[in-house]
């Protein structure tokens, strides 16, 4: 599906995952270099991919969206379009995590968060700011934190 890809970058998007199950659907999962993935955007590229592949002959259901708040991040240029926002980490192994992404390296992400912590000489457990690097391999998914007001 590369062949999609100068219709996605035209739009000021880049290509996060394209997926083709057996029974032919495909989806295009697309972002926002700046902003967000509008209808006009998943409009273009459906029109683009439909004047290349005649669905008659080829038999295709196509699906052309964006990431979205609660899909994981798949690709590097989602993880540093998220930079000093707040994100939702789960860990291998259980641990859950909301913290600010506060950079991306070579397969790494660095986080900034408070945790309750036992501290020396006190009773009480108390809050200790940590910004600390992980290896993507520590880690199964990284979405957006969605917080609602209360």
């Amino acid at each position: 599906m590369q062949a999609v890809e100068p219709a996605v970058l035209e739009r000021g998007c880049f290509l996060v995952d394209v997926t083709v199950s057996a029974s032919n659907d495909i989806e295009i999962v697309i972002e926002k270099e700046e902003g967000s993935v509008d209808w006009d955007d998943c409009a273009a590229i459906d029109a683009f991919v439909h004047a290349r592949f005649d669905q008659d002959v080829e038999d295709y259901a196509l699906t052309v969206s964006s990431a979205g708040l609660d899909r994981p991040f798949k690709v590097e240029k989602q993880f540093r379009k998220a930079v000093g926002t707040k994100v939702d980490v789960k860990f291998k192994g259980g641990r859950r995590l909301a913290a600010l992404l506060t950079a991306v390296g070579e397969g790494t992400v660095t986080l900034r968060y408070t945790a309750l912590e036992a501290v020396e000489g006190k009773k009480k457990k108390e809050k200790v700011d940590h910004e600390d690097t992980f290896s993507l391999e520590e880690i199964n998914s990284v979405t957006p934190f969605i917080e609602f007001d209360k």
